[in-house]
């Protein structure tokens, strides 16, 4: 694609989703009274339980530090664990503040490219295979706990929608995963049409398989912590219900909300609004009030506190990358160019591999 329309379209989306982050905080916080109870609630807020649920999701991000090392030992990188942090953090603060959800992956891979130059392919794999991992693992949790609280969670027929919603979501990730394998497994995607929207994608998937699929007890490894990393995230939400929960709203159970943040998390995760910004907020509202009684000030005053616990890291995050000394810094827009070389790169590796028969190849 001609990198102007490419411009153009990625210009249109940003500003469509700030007027739609913009509509949906409006409507939610429109309200006078429900600003006033907001006020209330965080005035009277435990602050032993936001500092547990603050210091919860830096150990979040030391997981997913630990689980992106990993990965990148498959491929014989050797950085210390301090300078995958800190790629890691610096990766936080992009996700936050770049519109998009994947701003942090972009950056991780230019970033950790310019600190292993020569090696473009396996890094680009390890920030790969580090978000699909991911993924696999949040279907895993959500199908499980959903399914433990089939019951319960259908006991607010209002809640039916959007748990339907997240299923269909969940769905949709599964069966990209299933088709993505089948035609790596197969080795079919060479014999995918030239200009086939995803080609690359797929191609870069395949290689990833090809060099992780081996590494079987280091992935596994990556997968369970994967597990930890988005309980800890949900458990963050909870601290902030610990914290600000009023006196009239059923306090849930431990296992209760780790039904009901995946199903959250999942629409939230969706492109609509920049950060999930104000669909989260709505979301709490429903979930909140349909299960647990809270009054929709409480809720969106527990959802607030819960997100701003995290982006708090993510300004850490900012802190590190404005001390990060890597070979150069660059604009937004040269690392997302830089980085699509990097995966066409890759594909077209990939790509000539299957054309001649050969297994992929750790460069």
């Amino acid at each position: 694609m001609d990198p102007a329309i490419r411009r153009v379209r990625r210009a249109a989306l940003t500003a469509a989703q700030v007027l739609i982050t913009l509509g949906i905080v409006w409507w939610v916080f429109r309200d006078p009274a429900k600003r006033a109870e907001m006020a209330a609630t965080l005035v009277r807020a435990d602050g032993w339980w936001l500092l547990l649920g603050f210091a919860g999701y830096g150990v979040v991000e030391l997981i997913s530090a630990t689980r992106w090392q990993i990965l990148l030992r498959v491929q014989g990188f050797r950085l210390s664990f301090r300078r995958v942090l800190s790629l890691t953090m610096i990766g936080v603060f992009f996700n936050f503040f770049i519109p998009g959800g994947t701003g942090g992956d972009a950056v991780k891979m230019f970033y950790l490219v310019q600190e292993t130059p020569g090696r473009r392919g396996t890094a680009i794999l390890s920030v790969v295979v580090d978000r699909l991992i991911g993924l696999f693992a949040l279907v895993v949790l959500a199908a499980t706990l959903i399914a433990m609280k089939w019951t319960w969670l259908h006991s607010a027929p209002e809640l039916e929608r959007w748990i339907e919603l997240a299923l269909v979501v969940l769905g949709g990730s599964v069966l990209f995963l299933a088709t993505s394998f089948l035609i790596s497994g197969l080795g079919l995607v060479h014999h995918l049409p030239a200009r086939m929207p995803g080609r690359e994608k797929l191609a870069e998937l395949a290689m990833a398989y090809n060099v992780y699929g081996k590494a079987w007890l280091p992935s596994a490894a990556a997968f369970f912590l994967s597990f930890g990393a988005h309980i800890g995230y949900f458990g963050v939400f909870y601290c902030a219900i610990r914290a600000l929960g009023s006196s009239g709203m059923q306090i849930p159970s431990p296992t209760e909300f780790l039904a009901v943040m995946p199903i959250i998390g999942t629409i939230t995760s969706l492109p609509i609004s920049i950060g999930g910004v104000g669909v989260r907020e709505h979301l709490f509202q429903e979930f909140m009030g349909g299960l647990f009684s809270a009054t929709q000030g409480v809720s969106v005053a527990i959802s607030s506190a819960g997100y701003f616990l995290t982006l708090a890291w993510g300004l850490v995050g900012g802190l590190i990358y404005l001390c990060y000394r890597p070979s150069q810094h660059a604009r937004m827009r040269d690392i997302r160019a830089g980085v699509r070389q990097f995966e066409h790169e890759v594909a077209e590796e990939r790509l000539a591999q299957e054309s001649a028969g050969k297994p992929a190849h750790k460069n």
